[in-house]
């Protein structure tokens, strides 16, 4: 069967500076990584966030290492400045999810989270 796209949830952040707005999809995906298992995508800025099972077991695994239950994915955020930015994290727990922060120059830090279809 072939993979089936659907939108969770749509958003965005309004940069009241310039006009401009950092916006989120993020979308349920049946076969995702290796595995072909469900999964999540995350979409910002042209990148895509894969949480899939193999990729979030070792995320997991560098989290309990790290002694943290909210692990920052810093290759997979965006954060060139302080005042503004799309960080993506995994928080530990049953079930585990997704979390995604933005904010610009001009809004607080949005933040939503995300069940992930699995257990690692």
């Amino acid at each position: 069967m072939a993979n089936q796209k659907s939108i969770i949830d749509e958003w965005s952040v309004k940069d009241l500076e310039d006009g401009s707005s950092l916006s989120i999809t993020v979308m349920n995906c049946t076969e995702l990584g290796n595995q072909s298992l469900p999964g999540i995508q995350v979409y910002y800025l042209g990148y895509i966030v894969n949480y899939e099972p193999l990729i979030t077991e070792r995320w997991a695994y560098q989290a309990s290492k790290a002694g943290v239950t909210d692990y920052l994915l810093e290759d997979y955020s965006w954060m060139v400045h302080d005042d503004q930015f799309v960080k993506n994290y995994l928080v530990l727990g049953s079930p585990l999810k997704a979390r995604v922060q933005v904010k610009t120059r001009s809004s607080k830090i949005i933040s939503k989270e995300y069940d992930l279809p699995f257990e690692v």
